[in-house]
Parts: C-alpha cells; sequence; structure tokens
C-alpha cells in the first residue's frame, strides 16, 4: 500500500494527478508539465517532498561516525552549512546520494531519497553500533516543501520579518537556518534540484498544510504555481543531476558517475567502502557519465543502447526533449574513450538511429550562474 504526505489533501484540491513514487502517492502534475516546467524557470514553484527521508544523528561522536558511515569529509562542515555526499557498500556501490546538513556540533540531519529512506536509516543504525551517537528516523513526522526559482527568495522574504528577513538574504548555497515564516519554526534550506536558486523547507507534519497555504498565499503576485514530479525530473537533468536508480545505484561507483571529488581520501578516518574505492581514485574507469545534445528533434529514453560504429557503447539512463533548450538531452553511460565532449554517437531509438554528441554538464545554466 502507497503512503501519502501530510500534504495529499492540498494536492487532491488542486485537481493533481498522482503516481507511485518511491512507495508514496506524490503528484506527478497539476497541470501541463511544460507549463510547472517553465513557471520554475521563470517565476517559482512549490514542490512537495515530503517523501524524501529525514534522518537525526546526534551525539558526542556524531562527526566522528558520519565520517565513517559517508564517503566525504563531514566533520569539517561548519554549523549551519551541508555538504552532498554518498553512501556505499563495502564494494564501493551507490546506496544512495544524500544531502547532511550540521545543525550543531553534535547533530546533523541525513536527508535520503525517498526509494531509500528506509534503507538508509537501517544501514546508519547499524554503521552507529561502535559509536556514541544516537540514529534517529524522523521520515514520517517530518514534512518538506521547496520553493525554486528566481522569485523564490522574494516570496519567502514576504513570509518573514526582522532578522529573519536578513537571515534569508545573507543564508548562501548549501547552507540552512532555523527561521520563522508566517508564524511557523522552519529549518529554512537553500540547495535545490532544479538549476534555479530555491529552498527546502523542513517542518513537522503537524503544520505542512499551514505552511503550504502560507506559501501559496505569499506567491501571489509572484507567479508561483504547485508542481509536481514531472516538471522536477526534466528540470534536474537540464541541470545535469543524477537521480537514483537512473545514473546512480549498487552497481555503479562514483568514479563513473563523476562524483570522484565526493569521496574524501584525505580524511584519516576509515569509511565504508574505502578500501575498493581509494585504488580507483587513480585509474580511469572503463565507462563514464556523460551529457548528450541530439541532433535531430527525436529524444532518447532510459534503456536506450548508445552506438558507435555499428556498435554498442553504452545506455542512456535518463532523456527527453528539454523544455528549454528546445532540443533532445539525455544523460547515458558511454566507453571512457567515447566520453570527450564533442564526440559525435547515435542512440537506437527503437531500431532506428539518432545523432547525439556529448557536451560538458550541465545542460542548463541559470542567468548570472557560471
Amino acid at each position: 500500500m502507497t503512503k501519502q504526505t501530510a500534504l495529499y489533501a492540498q494536492h487532491q484540491g488542486l485537481g493533481a494527478a498522482f503516481t507511485d513514487f518511491g512507495g508514496w502517492q506524490m503528484p506527478l502534475k497539476y497541470r501541463s508539465e511544460l507549463e510547472e516546467h517553465h513557471t520554475v524557470r521563470r517565476a517559482a514553484g512549490i514542490f512537495d517532498l515530503s517523501h524524501m527521508g529525514e534522518v537525526l544523528v546526534s551525539g558526542p561522536q556524531a562527526a566522528e561516525f558520519l565520517n565513517y558511515a559517508l564517503v566525504s569529509n563531514l566533520a569539517v562542515i561548519a554549523v549551519g552549512k551541508a555538504k552532498y555526499s554518498l553512501i556505499c557498500t563495502p564494494e564501493g556501490g551507490v546506496i544512495d546520494d544524500l544531502i547532511t546538513y550540521r545543525l550543531a556540533e553534535d547533530e546533523f540531519l541525513v536527508v535520503p531519497n525517498a526509494s531509500n529512506s528506509d534503507a538508509v536509516a537501517a544501514e546508519l543504525r547499524e554503521r552507529a553500533v561502535n559509536f556514541d551517537v544516537q540514529v534517529e528516523d524522523q521520515s514520517e513526522e517530518t514534512a518538506l516543501i521547496a520553493v525554486q526559482g528566481p522569485n523564490a527568495e522574494a516570496i519567502l522574504l514576504g513570509m518573514a520579518t526582522g532578522s529573519d528577513q536578513a537571515a534569508i538574504t545573507s543564508l548562501k548555497y548549501y547552507a540552512a537556518v532555523h527561521v520563522e515564516l508566517a508564524g511557523l519554526r522552519v529549518l529554512l534550506a537553500r540547495t535545490g534540484y532544479t538549476g534555479e536558486d530555491g529552498f527546502e523547507l523542513f517542518i513537522g507534519s503537524g503544520d505542512a498544510a499551514q505552511l503550504w497555504n502560507a506559501v501559496t498565499e505569499a506567491g501571489d503576485g509572484h507567479g508561483l504555481a504547485p508542481c509536481g514530479l514531472a516538471a522536477r525530473d526534466s528540470l534536474r537533468l537540464e541541470a545535469g543531476m543524477p537521480l537514483y536508480g537512473h545514473e546512480l545505484g549498487l552497481d555503479i561507483n562514483p568514479f563513473e558517475a563523476g562524483l570522484g571529488p565526493v569521496v574524501s581520501l584525505k580524511k584519516s578516518d576509515d569509511f565504508v567502502g574505502r578500501s575498493v574505492l581509494e585504488p580507483l581514485k587513480g585509474e580511469t574507469p572503463a565507462r563514464k557519465l556523460v551529457g548528450l545534445r541530439g541532433t535531430g528533434r527525436r529524444s532518447a529514453r532510459a534503456g536506450y543502447g548508445v552506438v558507435a560504429d555499428g556498435r554498442t557503447v553504452g545506455t542512456v539512463t535518463s532523456g527527453l526533449p528539454s523544455p528549454t533548450l528546445g532540443y533532445p538531452i539525455a544523460l547515458a553511460y558511454v566507453e571512457t574513450a567515447l566520453a570527450e565532449p564533442g564526440t559525435e554517437l547515435e542512440v537506437d531509438l527503437r531500431g532506428r538511429p539518432e545523432g547525439f554528441t556529448v557536451v560538458e554538464l550541465p545542460f542548463y545554466r541559470r542567468p548570472g550562474r557560471s
């Protein structure tokens, strides 16, 4: 049986079309996914991300423990900052990619993906046995709302007063702060998964509907509209961001995925998977994740083969027509020798070859950001 977020009634009232995602009934779209995509690029969209996990790690050895459990150096994060990282198997495969926020010297919030939330929480508990830490899965009692787009900051400023307004404007990328919005205390983060400026609002599930309604009201006049998972997927693909189950998985290591810099081999701590990942640091992987730009109008889809000189050399992991750029884009794993930007390849679109060119990622950068 699929689960529902605390905002399910709001989505029903807005006429959302639902889909099963990671065991949750989530809004796929409210109107045209193309319209929702453009809304985020041009104004702002509000997303329900309450299907994501929230795992609180606290205690005297919290930083030391996370340095063991994850591949990155979490101990160096300042309070109020965040880091993107991976939790890997002992064999080096990716269990999940996640964001970790340092809330205090001995307190961290780990945010895994919805489909992996239970597995990550269980894995963290298992890895914590030799550390003086508490691992508390707070996913059920936590809601998460995202506001993404060029007008996101203005919308939130309309919900805050005084020092909270200053906290919003001064909040840097990959950072978080507690503020009061429309009378509600929230943990406000500035990370995002769309390629636009934006914020994530963590709040107790019991206050989620009130916060959603307050953001919606504050968005009047700023072009804010609710957006579903379809637009979220096209936005993240334009931004070149991986989706677990497509670009990341147990059979993929961080170096193949272009996430080698996430793996901290400078930290002295041992970590799960280090013995396998460390030797890979200086090696050239057999395959690499690349961006592909279509030379025609037809789009590649996940699972389609990538071909060079009549030989299959890779597989598409995500693909669609880019609403912003106006041409087909895709992510694919290809043989490393063919991964250089400018390389001409083909994708087998159900028996019909279509030309694609390897390009640098991301496909899209918001104006003013290099």
